[in-house]
């Protein structure tokens, strides 16, 4: 008879299998459900070609967790339908995932909820890029603060440059994805993606890094008619703007840090200039994908499976402004 530790492990093997068997069926189920139906293209080369461009307009995901939560080793991936029917693949939330959404919309990935305080982020120097908790000295990072009051995340795609001093702040970036704050009025759980208008955005200095905050609401949120500028958001729901600002510049102060600075005499800068921030930070990614990386980030290695990649920068480069310094202030 096998020992009783054998016996556990076959269990234990068995029950991931049956685990990810059945995530791999939900998420074709899911897919599934939400498509319909379409006479198949006689050329192969097209219909290949149209699921592509379909897949980079809407992302249908199922958001699947590995390790215990509350451990270092706790992930946070997410699976889409692959090209082939019956089939799932797991998605990089930084590389896969287009920028733009449909209607001059961008996709917002969640890595925080609101009315939460662990810190996520996406894992930019692991495969896939997953999120996973932060962690500094060896304990997984909290807010002493509390908890944060509006769902934040960023947009994929997006760059900011610790090569590039920003000529708007004059600080260098932060190295990672652009941040986003979703004011919408719903919780947004960690991994999932949200097509969101962008409304304004903030020039917070962190550690002498510059750390754009941008503002933006839910395409679906009850408000999101209603407000297409920062203008609006001062207008319809006041103080929103102040209490991110002042959330952001004292959440380190319970580690024993000063303030965090913003540059730009603390103005929220409207939807314009935050367009510009999101043209420069694409165009950063962009670069950093030709020069073959930076300091241990996980870059896909080839290229050209990017879905949408070519049609995010030709709508960036076209449509938004050329750059923050020459947005309207």
């Amino acid at each position: 008879m096998a020992p009783a530790s054998a016996g556990s492990a076959r269990s234990d093997a068995l029950a991931l299998g049956l685990s990810l068997g059945a995530a791999a069926t939900s998420a074709y189920v899911l897919w599934k459900t939400t498509q319909e139906p379409k006479q198949a293209p006689k050329d192969k080369q097209l219909e290949k070609k149209l699921k592509q461009q379909a897949r980079s307009r809407k992302i249908e995901s199922l958001i699947m967790e590995r390790g215990q939560a509350g451990t270092k080793d706790y992930r946070v991936h997410v699976l889409a339908k692959g090209e082939e029917d019956m089939t799932v693949a797991e998605l990089s939330l930084w590389h896969d995932v287009p920028l733009v959404a449909e209607g001059g919309l961008f996709n917002f990935i969640c890595e925080i909820p609101k009315c939460t305080r662990k810190k996520f982020e996406v894992a930019t120097t692991e495969g896939a890029t997953p999120i996973k908790q932060d962690e500094k000295k060896g304990v997984l990072r909290e807010f002493k603060k509390g908890d944060i009051f509006f769902n934040y995340g960023c947009f994929p795609r997006t760059w900011e440059d610790p090569r590039h001093v920003s000529p708007d702040t004059g600080y260098p970036g932060d190295n990672d994805p652009l941040d986003v704050c979703e004011i919408g009025l719903r919780q947004v759980q960690t991994g999932e993606i949200r097509p969101v208008k962008v409304l304004g955005v903030l020039a917070m200095i962190d550690d002498d890094e510059t750390d754009w905050k941008v503002v933006a609401i839910d395409a679906e949120d009850r408000w999101a008619p209603e407000l297409n500028d920062i203008n609006d958001v001062e207008r319809l729901i006041p103080g929103t703007v102040s209490l991110i600002r002042e959330w952001f510049r004292t959440y380190k102060i319970p580690d024993g840090k000063p303030p965090n600075k913003f540059a730009l005499e603390e103005r929220c800068m409207p939807r314009a200039y935050a367009h510009g921030v999101i043209r420069d930070t694409h165009a950063a990614y962009r670069d950093l994908l030709a020069s073959g990386g930076h300091e241990g980030l996980h870059l896909p290695a080839d290229i050209s499976s990017l879905t949408g990649l070519a049609r995010d920068s030709e709508i960036v480069d076209r449509r938004l402004p050329l750059s923050p310094a020459k947005a309207t202030l």
